[in-house]
């Protein structure tokens, strides 16, 4: 990077390469399955001798939350879900062969202020629900006999959080096996140091651990290997281990680099090898990619001397149904159906992501903006017993923050500097919200400061300084720049005008600004050294153009990208319902806008409503929407919506507002074959084109045409029947054995095969054979039913099953049915 002036079932069954990559030393070995829980904070759960037969079995990686009971007098920020104290428990023996070794107990996250005990014995403290961790066990440990695990995860406070957190051992555990001298955690560290087409050089460190009080004479290599798995570059060093020395560089050159981009996200593999007298004592490989970026102001960003606009969504963990325990394969389809779309950046607010995630876009060619902290010493107000009602509360993260902050922030760079994905290091988010909790007199306004009113209330004296976020952006850039500095840092700033009065903004490489477009212009006059993009943005078109029409704006992230869990509505909510994806990963009528707004492919929907007039209804139902209309009566449509839903049933001769999103130059509409309205330009004032026709039965269809009339894409729907049979139109037919997860899409049709989307029928599913039901999602944010169950009704026609594999090989029949309408079966062979 430069400051300029600053899926086949084959290959879901294999082991990554990079297994101990998370790690960077020893033998991994994950710890998943069978352990022991209960919801309840049981005193002295650590001891061995506990009898624990009549707590639940249950693998991980495990949330409690969502499997519990929804209710409105819960938080909304929550998603309705309760919080609690879990405790965990796993017997686990250590082979005597291990005797030597050193044994660590390595966690992706725990949610949250959790505990870990070995054989009665305590072996740390971990507040933060996101941050990885690891404990040496190897003191207690008894070798050639069980061991007793213990873990106490502290949710009791279940409203720290503006979004659904989950709670439990919501991520994968590892048990660690390895020599007393060995690679440090996270000890590898290889990035691009310089990047031309011709020849690029990869800068490598390894830093060992030494448990012993000997020295020790070793040898390091480093060796990249390409995707086909040549070695392209190789690096031998001598290192005399003692106290004060325990780290290793090479620059390895490598001629004609593949490089990663978001077309061709170009891998290589760097395996490092310790040797002590001859013989292999560590070895990891790690995933790493060459690539370089760009950051100016005048010009934006680009990647390997590419300038582009970064088109990215903000997305938050969860995944609906499955809470915060969510599969890599679930991420793999949500990312792959994004960048389907035109995505091209994720941002992970507000928190670090499991490492699935970035492995991912590491693979799929997706940047990565990560995201350290939504609060830093204060925190935010939250709604505490549903939604706009009683007095707000004030959990969070707060009170551990001045002991953790830096020691997280340093755990998050050097757990994921590896992911040649990630592009930014941002340390904070809206922490700048005016007058919640920081203040500053500009609020106040008038003249001398620029703004004709007060903001947000007006200044308050007695809030917490403002002039404070300076000092601790200070500090914790320091520490991102201490273990990496070959990306920029950044923050989601919320109170630009208060922030600009401070010295936050000016601690940062890049600056984001969270929907404030109306202040890019000013500040890129008045502040011409900084780099700005839209950290956070709604999805209007005019915030868009902020971006594309002003060069020195790089991108945007939108909110967001996907519907999450929590910062819900008024009941019923489930979550935000913003998303260009729904709960399931469907892509949304908003996606397809996005679509026609991002994609470089030619595309074409169509979607319709009720022709509007004032006091109809807005198409969209989030918590925007509730702000902005909150009285119906009032409301008055002003551009065609990006919510219209493809839906073509209504009564004859209804006035239908019929709206296409295309990045074609022109559309022509047709029903049953015949032009109706008229052939219409593109209307870059909206996005949309749009004509208000009466409702006729059949098949309605778009015609997106280039200047010259040519045909470019279309996009029809159909008039349906009633309900009359379940069928299945997405569906694995092989998974493996460990853990192998089938995503099946069943949609309602008529008799004549058409989507029903109408339809909310109920559909009960059935297993046979080695695998359990993970959950169904039919993505209604309104449906505040059971979801621990295997019956649930259809959203727009359709549902989604997630099915996971038990361990075992077989064949799996996956049945579903529904009163009066015809069953489906799927059968699916476990390898």
């Amino acid at each position: 990077m430069k400051l300029s002036r600053l899926l086949s079932s084959a290959v879901l069954c294999l082991l990554t390469l990079s297994l101990a990559g998370q790690v960077s030393f020893g033998e991994p070995e994950k710890i998943n399955s069978n352990w022991k829980f209960t919801l309840n904070d049981v005193k002295d759960g650590q001891t061995p001798s506990l009898d624990d037969k009549r707590w639940k079995t249950v693998d991980l990686p495990h949330d409690w939350s969502v499997k519990g009971q929804l209710s409105p007098t819960l938080a909304s920020a929550t998603g309705y879900l309760p919080g609690g104290i879990g405790w965990y428990r796993k017997t686990i023996n250590v082979p005597q062969s291990k005797q030597g070794e050193k044994v660590y107990l390595y966690f992706e996250g725990v949610y949250n202020r959790s505990e870990v005990f070995i054989n009665g014995q305590s072996l740390g403290k971990r507040p933060n629900g996101y941050v990885s961790f690891m404990y040496d066990a190897t003191p207690y440990i008894k070798y050639g006999e069980d061991n007793v695990i213990a873990v106490r995860a502290d949710h009791s406070q279940s409203a720290d959080s503006r979004w659904y957190t989950g709670s439990g051992i919501y991520r994968n555990v590892w048990m660690v096996y390895a020599n007393p001298l060995h690679i440090a955690q996270w000890g590898v560290f290889a990035y691009p140091k310089s990047v031309t087409k011709k020849q690029a050089v990869v800068s490598v460190s390894v830093e060992m651990d030494n448990s012993t009080v000997k020295d020790a004479n070793l040898t390091i290599t480093n060796e990249l290997l390409s995707a086909d798995g040549k070695v392209v570059a190789k690096d031998s060093k001598k290192l005399q281990m003692t106290a004060g020395n325990n780290e290793v560089s090479a620059d390895l050159k490598v001629n004609n680099p593949q490089l990663w981009d978001l077309n061709n996200p170009n891998l290589y593999q760097l395996k490092t090898t310790v040797l002590k007298d001859g013989k292999v004592i560590d070895q990891t490989t790690t995933t790493t990619g060459i690539r370089n970026y760009t950051f100016d102001p005048n010009k934006g960003f680009a990647l390997n001397g590419d300038w582009m606009k970064v088109k990215g969504v903000c997305i938050h963990h969860d995944a609906g149904v499955l809470g915060s325990a969510v599969p890599k394969d679930v991420w793999k389809r949500r990312l792959l159906t994004l960048k389907e779309i035109g995505v091209n950046a994720i941002r992970t607010s507000h928190n670090p992501q499991a490492p699935d995630l970035y492995s991912l876009c590491d693979e799929l060619g997706l940047l990565v903006l990560n995201e350290a902290y939504d609060e830093w010493e204060f925190p935010k107000r939250k709604w505490l017993e549903g939604w706009n009602v009683g007095t707000p509360g004030f959990q969070g993260n707060f009170d551990y923050f001045g002991e953790w902050g830096e020691k997280d922030l340093a755990d998050i760079v050097r757990r994921d500097r590896n992911h040649i994905s990630v592009f930014a290091w941002s340390i904070g988010n809206e922490v700048d919200y005016p007058n919640d909790p920081y203040s500053h007199p500009v609020l106040d306004g008038g003249a001398a400061t620029g703004f004709t009113q007060a903001m947000f209330g007006g200044y308050k004296k007695d809030a917490p300084d403002a002039m404070r976020l300076g000092d601790i952006a200070k500090r914790l850039v320091a520490v991102v720049k201490k273990y990496d500095t070959s990306r920029p840092t950044t923050a989601g700033l919320a109170g630009v005008a208060m922030s600009n009065q401070t010295a936050y903004p000016g601690a940062l490489d890049i600056a984001g600004y969270n929907y404030t477009e109306g202040m890019y212009a000013k500040d890129h006059q008045a502040y011409p050294e900084r780099v700005i993009y839209g950290s956070e943005n709604r999805h209007e078109l005019s915030a868009w153009k902020a971006a594309r029409d002003n060069e020195y704006i790089f991108g945007q992230f939108l909110w967001t990208g996907i519907d999450y869990l929590g910062e819900s509505g008024r009941w019923p909510s489930r979550g935000f319902y913003s998303g260009l994806l729904d709960f399931g990963g469907f892509i949304k009528p908003r996606g397809y806008f996005r679509q026609s707004l991002w994609s470089d492919k030619p595309m074409a929907y169509l979607g319709t409503y009720p022709t509007p007039g004032k006091g109809s209804k807005s198409q969209m139902k989030d918590v925007w929407s509730q702000l902005d209309a909150e009285n119906d009566g009032n409301y008055e449509e002003k551009t065609p919506s990006m919510d219209a839903w493809p839906i073509w049933n209504y009564q004859e001769g209804q006035s239908i507002r019929v709206v296409s999103y295309t990045n074609a130059a022109k559309a022509r509409l047709e029903l049953n074959g015949k032009e109706v309205g008229q052939t219409k330009d593109y209307d870059d004032n909206t996005g949309i084109i749009y004509w208000d026709i009466p409702y006729q039965a059949g098949k309605l269809e778009v015609i997106g045409m280039d200047k010259n009339g040519n045909e470019t894409a279309r996009y029809a729907i159909q008039s349906s029947g009633q309900p009359y049979a379940l069928t299945i139109v997405q569906s694995e037919k092989e998974i493996c054995k460990d853990k192998g997860l089938a995503q099946i899409v069943v949609q309602v049709v008529d008799e004549n095969g058409v989507p029903v989307m109408l339809s909310d029928n109920e559909v009960t599913c059935r297993i046979i054979g080695p695998a359990k039901l993970l959950g169904l999602e039919a993505s209604n944010n309104e449906d505040m039913s059971d979801y621990t169950d295997n019956r649930h009704r259809v959203f727009h026609g359709h549902i989604l099953a997630y099915i996971q594999t038990t361990g075992e090989q077989g064949e799996i029949k996956v049945q579903f049915t529904s009163p009066w309408l015809k069953s489906v079966e799927e059968t699916i062979r476990v390898k």
